[in-house]
């Protein structure tokens, strides 16, 4: 598909463009948070602890006077870099296991198959738990814990898309040049199966960000006083009946954060399907 008619494409799909939107302004949000941040977010102030949102503090204050716009604004730089760097993990695992079992086949694709079967029998987030329970909880354990227990749904498409491809004219002309398999793989067929893999990691990244979320609202995820927006939300439960906007806020943030990326998500994947195109063309 050219570059001209992606864009174009894109322009016209009112879902990608809204998710598309949302996403940036979540980007800009998470990278100008120095800069637009009214306070620091870990600092505490005993005189204002649990004020309502008001002029100083537009988004209140927590039980410890923590402002908790700024604390918002860095959590969304730590929710995003959760989700980036685990379906970037997950996204080169899959990749790496589709790609054997779907160009080698045969007894290799059934013996890697079985093996991503049993990963889905396990409950993924249960999984990620125990996990979690016998590492330390710092951030990177907690993206790689995410990369590593989500990346059986990208093998699967990964693995379709190359059974699709590894009989095409172009695969067959490269193995009679006598092309090695890692050179077929990497610039014949690993190119044209990335449309699915693209649509697959921007809805992934939704998943990183309430899995990460939800960790960090039950304690075992990232660790105050480091912000993030599951413990803002916890603290928020403690204290519920005498301050609201400590969970209606992070509470619309993980909503929004979640809608736009699975906006932009079947938006891309409208876009990359001729199929749907055709239909409406």
């Amino acid at each position: 598909m050219k570059t001209n008619a992606v864009i174009d494409r894109l322009r016209s799909n009112k879902m990608a463009v809204t998710g598309g939107i949302i996403v940036l302004c979540l980007f800009l949000a998470a990278a100008l948070a120095p800069l637009i941040a009214p306070y620091d977010p870990e600092a505490v102030n005993r005189h204002s602890v649990l004020s309502a949102p008001c002029r100083a503090h537009l988004l209140g204050t927590d039980d410890l006077g923590r402002d908790v716009l700024s604390r918002m604004l860095y959590g969304a730089g730590i929710s995003l870099s959760v989700g980036f760097v685990s379906v970037g993990i997950a996204t080169a695992v899959g990749i790496a296991i589709g790609a054997v079992a779907g160009y080698y086949g045969k007894a290799v694709d059934m013996a890697v198959m079985r093996f991503v079967d049993i990963m889905l029998s396990i409950p993924t987030f249960f999984l990620i738990l125990a996990v979690i329970a016998f590492l330390d909880s710092s951030i990177w354990n907690i993206m790689a814990v995410i990369g590593l227990t989500s990346w059986m749904g990208v093998s699967r498409l990964v693995r379709a898309e190359f059974l699709s491809l590894k009989n095409r004219e172009y695969v067959l002309a490269a193995k009679a040049s006598g092309a090695s398999d890692l050179r077929i793989i990497m610039r014949h067929m690993l190119p044209n199966s990335m449309a699915p893999v693209i649509i697959s990691a921007v809805l992934g990244i939704a998943a990183a960000v309430l899995v990460e979320s939800a960790l960090s609202f039950l304690g075992i995820g990232v660790q105050p006083p480091t912000p993030s927006w599951g413990n803002i939300l916890s603290a928020g439960k403690d204290n519920l009946e005498i301050a609201w906007w400590l969970s209606v806020f992070p509470g619309l943030a993980i909503l929004v954060t979640v809608m736009g990326y699975n906006l932009l998500g079947e938006g891309l994947r409208d876009i990359f399907d001729p199929r749907l195109w055709d239909e409406r063309s």
